[in-house]
């Protein structure tokens, strides 16, 4: 199984939705980083179960734990051993559906690939691996935001058809966490949360698309051809439980617009520097960044597991009946705002440390 990442900043994560706990070793952290535990916690906290009306009542309190690597506040340039135990884990819903394939899970998949799967709440197919992720994204966060001055910032940009109107320049996470939506769009948030209420009543589920910015990313990161930032970006969000789509910078719109529309003309700004006066590239053109944000979108479809009667079979291939009692999400989108994050910076400081390895 394909659980590590990185080529310099190696994050390797493990657990299972319903095991005793989860967590990530990381290995390449360079030493003498100042960690923050309680903004490594903030991000844990905004990805847990359990924390808004319009999430999985699971309560899970994802506190942390670092075994190693961290001495008197700083890294020291050894392994990061990262753990966070389950402590909400209940099983016997899952018992009764052991050999009945969920549809559109990775029940059969599983099963096909492996000979056999962890029926506890999906095993290491359920997003509650994702944990992990966050609290390695977290600390690459806070040295790509010490070292070489980035911010990354994502947000509910749509669910299912409300879109909302995002001022990409100025967006923080302060007004992304104003709602529990997770929309800095106050009037649409309002609307999505009537909907994804609605939606829960019914017994269904929402899809939607979370929208990133990473700003102060200088020009020079990525390794083209095969490792293009933008390649490895998609790569990132696109190993997220649900997510379905990426675009960066224009993405589909511009396959609509003309080359004298698209392109990012070069200008200075006033300190001398070279910025462009459009951005449809998303801070990344030939695969490297160019100094400009970098700004992408990843499209989630609707969540799995409901709480209706859906037909599918056996693993004798039988017909039958499904019909989901657990704790899940009628719509994912508020919860994968901080996994975009991470994916983001996980990817960026593994270029940045690449880049600084490369030049004298």
């Amino acid at each position: 199984m394909s659980s590590t990442m990185g080529r310099l900043f190696r994050v390797t994560t493990w657990g299972e939705s319903h095991g005793k706990g989860l967590g990530c070793t990381i290995d390449g952290c360079p030493p003498g980083v100042r960690l923050d535990l309680e903004r490594i916690q903030a991000q844990l906290t905004r990805r847990r179960p359990g924390q808004s009306k319009l999430v999985t009542p699971r309560q899970e309190p994802d506190r942390l734990e670092i075994l190693s690597g961290v001495f008197e506040g700083r890294t020291t340039g050894t392994p990061i051993q990262v753990v966070i135990w389950n402590k909400d884990a209940d099983s016997s819903k899952y018992e009764r559906w052991k050999d009945t394939y969920r549809p559109s899970h990775a029940d059969y998949t599983y099963d096909a690939k492996y000979g056999l799967r962890d029926w506890r709440g999906g095993g290491r197919a359920s997003a509650r691996e994702t944990a992990a992720r966050v609290a390695a994204g977290a600390i690459a966060e806070q040295l790509l935001e010490e070292r070489y001055g980035v911010e990354i910032v994502g947000w509910v940009e749509q669910v299912a058809h409300l879109s909302a109107e995002v001022d990409r320049d100025a967006i923080t996470r302060d007004l992304v966490d104003a709602h529990p939506t997770r929309c800095p769009d106050l009037a649409v948030a309002e609307a999505m949360a009537e909907l994804i209420q609605e939606t829960r009543v019914a017994r269904d589920s929402l899809g939607g698309v979370v929208g990133c910015v990473a700003r102060g990313v200088p020009a020079g990161w990525g390794e083209p051809v095969f490792d293009k930032a933008e390649a490895l970006l998609a790569w990132a969000m696109m190993s997220l439980p649900a997510s379905k789509g990426v675009e960066v910078g224009s993405g589909f719109s511009g396959a609509l617009m003309r080359g004298s529309e698209h392109n990012d003309l070069f200008t200075t700004d006033d300190d001398g520097r070279i910025v462009t006066t459009t951005n449809y590239s998303g801070g990344i053109q030939g695969g490297i960044t160019n100094g400009m944000p970098i700004t992408m979108r990843v499209a989630f479809k609707p969540v799995a597991t409901l709480a209706r009667a859906q037909a599918t079979v056996t693993a004798s291939s039988d017909p039958a009946e499904i019909l989901m009692k657990g704790r899940h999400d009628p719509c994912v989108l508020p919860r994968a705002v901080p996994l975009v994050e991470t994916m983001a910076a996980l990817v960026l400081i593994d270029l940045a440390l690449l880049q600084e390895a490369r030049r004298p």
